[in-house]
């Protein structure tokens, strides 16, 4: 990272050294949570974020963990801040997605670090709980209520002097399936947080004290917005507008708009989804900070590798979203997919508006799913619960071909390993490829999906919240379509959002889509 040098007269090298530094202590935390968690989905999918913010709740630091974790947080976290009194020793959960949350399986744990009796900053994780007590296994139901969806927490304090308050876990516990697993995957986060904060006690004491690490945080956000502005102020001024579709919410809904609109005026960026849907019986609804996390996460695509990932870097950036709409939900409104699947449409629509504006950057569209798969039974004395998502083909851009089975956009996990997979839970992996030539045709083709299929040893009930399963991805200047999604069990095909029960001896497939290709076929 190189860095001008700051009008404080800092020097740029150890302003630089100070972004690697606070980066660092997020890359730490995260560390710390996936070598202490107990579940495969945080401790082998990594499904988890840690950042930190300063004293009021603006972004300081990231780690490169999950884009649509992160983007709400940066965009919830002042106002989570503001809402109450914080006290040493003190570490506060939340999950309700009204009140900075994104869907319920999202524990959000927040500890703020004390130094001289003054707020320095705060540390904070996200991580994804596989059961978070809905009646469906993995916790990701075909759901039209947030109750539906389990456990609702509102911030409320989990660690209490630096000790758990048992009453607050144990009330969660008992709504859990596996209790001893609950609280494993909680107190690896309460680990991680303590190992930030004392990370970041021991760089705020370098400084030395509170004013000064204030101070240098004022440099580094500035540093970020002049890069940022640099970026944003070369795209060309004007109006820019795309829309785009999810194919349906799972009950009875279909072609729901996402539209955006684009308005680029120096290095201001303002984005309106005016003319977006309203919201829908079915769980694709989203709070309004997944929806920011999209557009935050598009724009950032734009911008220097080397810029800070701080609150600095989207100031020039603003949102305008139409109340009680698909993209800015009311409670009780069911919002389990709305931060898996709506959150990568956003992304494509605000991609797709871009692409007017600055052709020769944009890439076609990519797979457009995390095409999350919910297992598990809680039929008997040995309840299990699984989720995943799967990879797909990237969108091919002016430049290069799309890669092929990987993530896209918004969320950047691994997969769980087969053998994990096979020996924590009674299923087998009969099929694991990549989907040759779903990637769009052009003179740069799309990245190829992937296709899974999965034996089941044990009744097993199964829940699917994918995409792109009507609608393909789309391709860019004369590039073609990637190839649609598809979900089948055994040889029946089933809807894109489905929810049963599988017998031993069946099988689940899951196939995603291709990206889209760039450039007219040769």
């Amino acid at each position: 990272m190189t860095c001008p040098a700051d009008t404080r007269g800092h020097d740029a090298i150890e302003l630089a050294v100070f972004a690697s530094r606070i980066t660092a202590v997020c890359e730490e935390m995260g560390a710390r949570l996936a070598q202490a968690a107990f579940s495969p989905n945080i401790r082998d999918r990594l499904d988890y974020s840690c950042a930190v913010f300063d004293a009021a709740g603006r972004l300081c630091a990231q780690a490169a963990h999950i884009p649509v974790h992160l983007g709400s947080m940066a965009y919830a976290m002042a106002d989570i801040v503001a809402s109450r009194e914080w006290r040493p020793g003190e570490m506060v959960a939340l999950n309700d997605p009204y009140l900075g949350g994104t869907h319920l399986p999202d524990v959000t744990l927040i500890a703020p670090l004390f130094v001289d009796d003054r707020i320095a900053a705060f540390v904070v994780n996200r991580a994804h709980h596989a059961d978070i007590g809905a009646d469906s296994p993995g916790s990701m139901p075909l759901s039209t209520d947030l109750a539906e969806e389990g456990l609702v927490i509102a911030p409320v304090a989990l660690v209490r002097e630096d000790a758990i308050d048992e009453a607050v876990l144990g009330g969660w516990l008992t709504r859990l399936r596996n209790p001893d697993i609950a609280r494993g995957d909680f107190s690896a986060q309460i680990a991680a947080n303590r190992v930030g904060m004392a990370r970041l006690a021991a760089l705020v004491d370098e400084y030395p004290g509170v004013d000064a690490f204030e101070g240098r945080l004022a440099d580094y956000n500035g540093y970020a917005r002049q890069l940022a502005a640099g970026a944003l102020a070369a795209l060309p001024d004007g109006r820019y507008r795309f829309t785009d579709y999810l194919d349906d919410d799972g009950q009875g809904s279909t072609d729901l708009a996402i539209a955006c609109c684009l308005d680029v005026e120096g290095s201001r960026v303002h984005v309106d989804f005016a003319g977006s849907s309203p919201m829908v019986a079915g769980n694709v609804n989203c709070p309004l900070s997944v929806t920011a996390a999209g557009v935050l996460y598009a724009l950032r695509c734009l911008m220097p590798a080397q810029l800070p990932a701080c609150a600095g870097a989207f100031d020039d950036i603003s949102l305008s979203v139409p109340e009680r709409s698909l993209l800015n939900a009311r409670a009780p409104h069911a919002v389990a997919a709305g931060n898996v699947e709506t959150s990568q449409r956003v992304v494509d629509a605000v991609l797709g508006a871009l692409a007017d504006a600055v052709p020769e950057r944009v890439p076609a569209a990519s797979h457009g799913s995390m095409n999350n798969v919910a297992l598990g039974s809680h039929a008997d004395e040995s309840p299990w619960d699984y989720y995943e998502t799967m990879g797909g083909g990237l969108g091919a851009g002016p430049q290069r071909p799309g890669a092929s089975a990987v993530q896209a956009h918004m969320t950047n996990t691994l997969n769980t390993p087969v053998e994990v997979l096979e020996r924590h839970f009674p299923m087998r992996v009969t099929r694991y490829a990549v989907r040759r030539g779903s990637g769009g045709a052009g003179a740069r083709a799309g990245g190829d999906g992937i296709e899974r299929e999965l034996m089941f040893l044990a009744a097993t009930d199964y829940t699917l919240l994918t995409e792109r399963r009507g609608r393909a991805p789309w391709g860019r200047a004369g590039g073609g379509d990637g190839a649609r999604g598809e979900n089948r069990l055994d040889e029946r095909s089933l809807p894109g959002k489905c929810t049963g029960t599988a017998q031993p001896g069946q099988r689940l497939r899951v196939t995603s889509a291709g990206g889209g290709g760039h450039g007219p076929p040769t």
